[in-house]
């Protein structure tokens, strides 16, 4: 942070905001005006150049060629790499999840590059589509509490050495290679399969990005009743029988 004011990007909501996924942006940005903090928000659309000043950045899910195309252009744009390496937080979602990792299946069935954000690989699940509420339990390492989210997609995601599983899945498939990993993380880096919007369902997972991105400890308290109900209900559907 500069100036005391909180640089929050959301990447290409033009391509990448499926599923509700742009609520992510909008419950990081509440809960750090919640703590008092000036908050710059800034949705940058596939045809403007992404800042290398943010502190953090947020991508969504998406359809298949538009995931094609946000991985082109950020691949010509490199911006989001070099913040990465200034220090910023990126928090990705699904199809974002995949464009970090170093390849993934596009839309014409092909190998598609990724910006190389995070040691993963992602291929074309053989099996039936992952659709459903999620339960899981986020990575001791990061102090949060179960993971609740919706999972939507075809895709299989494996982690390579350098990679951490964000979470390990109690119900539903996750990262879906049968090994009960959801998602994963590096550093500063995350990428999850959940929609949901998925910070909403876990608000404290917005807030480990914004103490990061403020480089502190601990946050002041703030009212997390509606967080909870939702969370609540969410977690009592998932462990409903099918």
């Amino acid at each position: 942070m500069s100036d005391n004011q909180l640089r929050l990007v959301w990447i290409y909501p033009d391509l990448l905001s499926t599923y509700g996924d742009q609520g992510n942006a909008l419950v990081v940005e509440r809960r750090a005006r919640q703590r008092g903090l000036d908050v710059a928000r800034l949705d940058v659309r596939s045809d403007q150049p992404i800042p290398t000043s943010g502190d953090i950045y947020l991508i969504g899910g998406g359809e298949d060629r538009p995931q094609r195309l946000a991985a082109e252009r950020l691949r010509r744009d490199g911006h989001l790499q070099q913040a990465v390496q200034n220090g910023a937080i990126v928090f990705s979602v699904c199809a974002g999840y995949q464009i970090l990792g170093h390849e993934f299946i596009n839309d014409l069935g092909q190998r598609e590059p990724g910006l190389g954000l995070l040691d993963v690989v992602s291929v074309r699940g053989e099996g039936e589509r992952c659709v459903g509420d999620v339960l899981g339990d986020i990575d001791p390492q990061l102090g949060l509490p179960q993971l609740t989210g919706f999972e939507n997609h075809q895709g299989v995601t494996h982690l390579g050495p350098t990679a951490r599983p964000f979470a390990r899945v109690k119900i539903g498939k996750g990262n879906g290679t049968g090994d009960g990993t959801e998602g994963a993380y590096n550093g500063t880096v995350f990428g999850t399969y959940m929609h949901g919007p998925v910070l909403a369902r876990n608000p404290l997972i917005a807030d480990l990005l914004l103490k990061l991105a403020l480089d502190v400890n601990a946050l002041p308290p703030t009212d997390d009743r509606w967080y909870e109900a939702l969370r609540n209900e969410r977690i009592a559907a998932a462990q409903q029988p099918a």
